[in-house]
């Protein structure tokens, strides 16, 4: 497809036709009613459906039509503007009808994680007083039916029944029985200051708090972030990102619909791969570990195959990365560019050829991304940008963009936002993206954002030549017993740089050294248990003094670069990952370090044993 003619250049940037300016647009239902009105008949959204086996396809016409249907329900279920919905579903046309429906009728949308643990979830529907829960069907309702059963007045809307006793439960009802089979879409009313929605942060230490979000925070910074990177109404976003996390919702969700883009919903982050030879994306939306994910897998082939393909990867990295920094204006033009166009044909295209061959720009947020595999990736040719934002700020605060990118960054602050650097090198952040506050907590509101309107991020970071540079967390920071004070996250990310160790938490808070707790890779492991004449599968053998001696040597080595204090000095080893499903990860995959300590409380005992 060729790019969509552009008009007048607005603000110093040439806009799409059909992109939606926020001017006179109060509401995010009223952004959808105006996209159904320029463009009934463009694709809006692709989905697998299971029972057919097939990708199908949604016009906005469509979309118009579904939306109608579930806002007659939600009237004869007797919903009133203000109340809450919960949302528990999977990305699909089912979880944008169901939010616009909402949204157009002054109904308050709380997302959930599709895959959150049930104690999360009620302690969400106990504070947000959610009237309704959307959910997918039987595997959900097994995990939830406990800690759900005290909420005798929740309506629970099921979209898939099977399995379950409907009869069981008067709470219950089957999303088809319960949608009418037409409805008329409502016109809408609502300011720009209205809540949207209640957001609830990931709680990596502590219960989750409640963001508050209205309209106008959504709208501008979905068109803030168009502003910084242009999208196109023949662009096709591939949603995977759950959409209950606010970097997916804004700019997967509601930009795409400004820009009159089109969004496909992958099935799930195992069917990724493969979904995205399916629709040939052109635009990307992730968090660092997809990319690392691909990184080790191609470390993990390359081990395997010859020294000659070894060597031709290694020379397209290094040439593809003079080719960008040239074209970033960082580097002068050197004869070894000449050897790009075969190397490209034989290394570059075939690794670009995993995202379906027609990425245009692939954004990567929500945490740091290890330098190397950034550095990989765009000397292969993908058009990685990396940006940063928070959910109480709506969430993109900076971004690069694909003619000004330097990976080391997160890029230069989004239109009409203030940085500053505050005590203890804290980020401060002001712009209109800004949380309300905190539901039901005055004083935890109060500190997040100060008087002046400065949203206190907890991030460390530096601003250099009007480009942000996040240099870890305030409450990340891990002191010693001799008072040397160091940042884990970084030595984390660079530990998992070698492709043998999947996941690393540094630890050593109040001792004299640091250690470090080791995922190790399972195929990565199998490997060199072979090479080493071990047997893989025998978990004892990674108590063995031999290989624990060995895989702390191998962490040692990535962190050459690091002071002497900043340098393990004991290693734990497990095969056994942390996800979100054994609670050591939150929903969007970042570490929760209080609870992984309490997990291996008798392991961090056997390490510091005598100090």
């Amino acid at each position: 497809m060729t790019k969509a003619s552009t008009s007048t250049t607005v603000s110093g940037l040439a806009q799409a036709v059909d992109f939606i300016e926020p001017t006179g647009i109060d509401t995010l239902y009223a952004l959808f009613c105006e996209r159904l009105r320029r463009t009934p008949d463009a694709l809006a959204y692709r989905w697998f459906d299971a029972a057919q086996s097939k990708w199908c396809e949604l016009s906005w016409r469509d979309v118009g039509a579904r939306v109608g249907r579930w806002q007659e329900a939600f009237i004869a279920a007797g919903l009133c503007a203000g109340d809450r919905v919960a949302l528990m579903l999977p990305n699909s046309p089912d979880w944008v009808c169901a939010d616009q429906a909402a949204l157009g009728l002054g109904l308050v949308v709380v997302p959930l994680f599709f895959n959150d643990r049930a104690e999360s979830v009620a302690y969400i529907i106990q504070r947000s007083q959610a009237r309704m829960l959307i959910i997918d069907g039987r595997t959900q309702w097994r995990a939830l039916s406990g800690a759900l059963q005290s909420f005798a007045q929740l309506r629970i809307v099921l979209r898939d029944g099977a399995g379950i006793d409907m009869a069981a439960d008067d709470r219950f009802v089957l999303l088809r029985d319960w949608l009418p089979d037409s409805g008329e879409l409502r016109h809408g009313t609502g300011v720009r200051d209205a809540l949207a929605t209640i957001v609830f942060t990931s709680g990596t230490i502590g219960r989750p708090k409640g963001v508050m979000l209205t309209h106008g925070n959504i709208l501008w910074n979905a068109w803030a972030s168009y502003r910084s990177n242009t999208v196109y109404g023949d662009d096709l976003f591939l949603s995977f990102l759950p959409l209950s996390h606010m970097l997916e919702r804004t700019t997967g969700y509601y930009l795409p619909m400004m820009a009159g883009a089109a969004v496909a919903f992958a099935r799930s982050p195992a069917s990724l791969a493969e979904d995205m030879l399916s629709n040939r994306p052109t635009v990307l939306i992730s968090v660092p570990r997809i990319y690392e994910s691909v990184y080790t897998r191609i470390d993990t082939q390359l081990a395997r195959g010859s020294s000659m393909a070894r060597r031709l990867f290694h020379a397209a990295v290094v040439v593809g990365w003079t080719r960008f920094e040239r074209a970033q204006g960082r580097a002068a033009w050197r004869p070894s560019l000449l050897l790009w166009p075969l190397l490209r044909r034989w290394v570059a295209d075939k690794v670009m050829a995993r995202f379906g061959g027609r990425l245009r720009i692939a954004v990567c947020g929500g945490a740091p991304l290890p330098r190397q595999v950034a550095r990989r990736f765009i000397s292969l040719g993908l058009s990685l940008v990396q940006g940063y934002g928070m959910t109480e700020l709506s969430p993109v605060v900076s971004g690069n963009t694909l003619s000004d990118n330097d990976p080391e960054s997160v890029g230069r602050p989004l239109c009409d936002v203030e940085l500053r650097i505050g005590a203890a090198d804290e980020l401060l952040v002001r712009s209109p993206g800004v949380m309300t506050g905190y539901l039901d907590d005055v004083d935890a509101s109060a500190r997040a954002v100060d008087a002046e309107g400065w949203m206190h991020t907890g991030d460390c970071a530096r601003l250099r030549d009007g480009r942000l540079y996040i240099t870890g967390r305030l409450k990340e920071i891990i002191v010693l017993s001799n008072g040397e004070k160091i940042s884990p996250v970084d030595m984390e990310l660079a530990i998992t740089s070698d492709p043998l160790f999947e996941q690393a938490m540094i630890i050593g808070e109040g001792r004299p050294f640091l250690s470090a707790l080791l995922v190790l890779n399972r195929d990565a492991w199998l490997d060199y248990a072979r090479t080493h004449g071990l047997d893989g599968k025998d978990v004892s053998c990674l108590e063995d003094t031999r290989v624990v001696d060995a895989m702390r040597a191998r962490a040692s080595a990535c962190l050459k670069e690091f002071p002497g204090y900043a340098q393990v000095r004991r290693v734990a080893l497990t095969l056994e990952p942390w996800t979100i499903e054994n609670g050591l990860l939150t929903p969007t995959l970042k570490l929760r370090r209080a609870q992984v300590m309490e997990r291996l409380r008798d392991v961090q005992a056997r390490i510091y044993a005598g100090y």
